[in-house]
């Protein structure tokens, strides 16, 4: 398929690999990820709001998005600001997106 993606995988390669896609398997983180895409940067109440879940069930998925590195926080005085980590995890959700609307 292309040239860049390792062959033969290997076996802690793949097991990381399968994180990403269990995180990603959620709805909710998904919708978390979609916001963020959209407004480049949310804190926790905001993506709540915007999601319509708790602010507890938001933190928690967070929590499971930073851990995988998917997601990253910034500190600016008493807020938390959350944004995507890099450009990899939009290119994840919009080919994965774009793969769901195809037909």
């Amino acid at each position: 398929m292309t040239e860049s993606c390792p062959y033969p995988l290997e076996p802690d390669t793949a097991q990381r690999l399968a994180e990403i896609f269990r995180a990603l398997a959620d709805p909710t983180r998904l919708r978390l990820i979609a916001e963020m895409m959209h407004h480049g940067r949310a804190t926790v109440h905001q993506l709540a709001s915007a999601v319509g879940v708790s602010v507890s069930a938001v933190s928690h998925q967070l929590r499971t998005l930073r851990q995988l590195r998917l997601v990253r926080a910034q500190r600016m005085g008493r807020h938390v600001w959350y944004s995507l980590d890099d450009d990899h995890v939009a290119a994840l959700y919009c080919m994965g997106l774009d793969h769901v609307l195809h037909g």
